[in-house]
């Protein structure tokens, strides 16, 4: 089991600083539309500068998106810190499910009217793929640090991180969609639960 270390002053508070323009620009775009919102709205939301804002992210998309960035980010954390000898697939749904709360929570309106802009926004495809794409391979490096393999040479640990990926997206899609409703982490388990089963056909004996 790998510790990672504890951050310091500096980071934390960059992180937050992240976290309010994130927040800003998400709150912003659901009130506004994403092409009513400028930058500068966003900084003044969030309490900063526009150059504050430009040393941290390079577009609104790009900034709305972090959110779903930092959360994939914290389950490759999540999954280092699981005890070594837990089965793999037992790790990951564990680390999946927890950052997305309480299967018996009534989720944040605020967090779901962003999740429904992040999958809605043609605008944000782009950048929400991007994200998706970097905070897979985080995972795919603390899937190889767990199987004993190489992100540089073997497909395994690129094709895990791949897959949970993927079940994070159609989880939240099906959720979204959901009448009546079921709670994101129950749609999250069963979707971690057939990939660990090597996604058998419904029908299949």
């Amino acid at each position: 089991m790998t510790t990672s270390r504890a951050p310091g002053h500096r980071e934390r508070k960059k992180q937050q600083t992240r976290e309010a323009l994130s927040w800003a620009a998400l709150r912003l775009a659901v009130e506004r539309g994403l092409g009513n919102v400028l930058v500068e709205d966003i900084a003044a939301e969030a309490g900063v500068s526009p150059r504050t804002f430009n040393n941290y992210f390079s577009s609104k998309a790009e900034a709305i998106v972090w959110r779903h960035l930092d959360r994939v980010r914290h389950i490759a954390e999540l999954l280092r810190e699981r005890p070594p000898g837990e089965p793999l697939w037992d790790s990951l749904t564990s680390v999946v499910v927890l950052p997305f709360g309480d299967e018996g929570a009534r989720p944040d309106p605020e967090w779901t009217a962003g999740v429904r802009l992040i999958l809605g926004q043609t605008e944000l495809q782009g950048a929400f793929l991007k994200a998706g794409a970097e905070a897979e391979r985080e995972c795919a490096f603390a899937i190889a640090e767990r199987t004993g393999t190489d992100v540089g040479r073997d497909l395994y640990p690129l094709l895990v991180a791949a897959a949970v990926g993927a079940a994070i997206r159609v989880a939240s899609e099906q959720w979204l969609r959901a009448d009546p409703s079921v709670p994101l982490p129950t749609l999250l388990r069963d979707a971690m639960g057939r990939l660990a089963a090597g996604l058998p056909a419904p029908n299949a004996e």
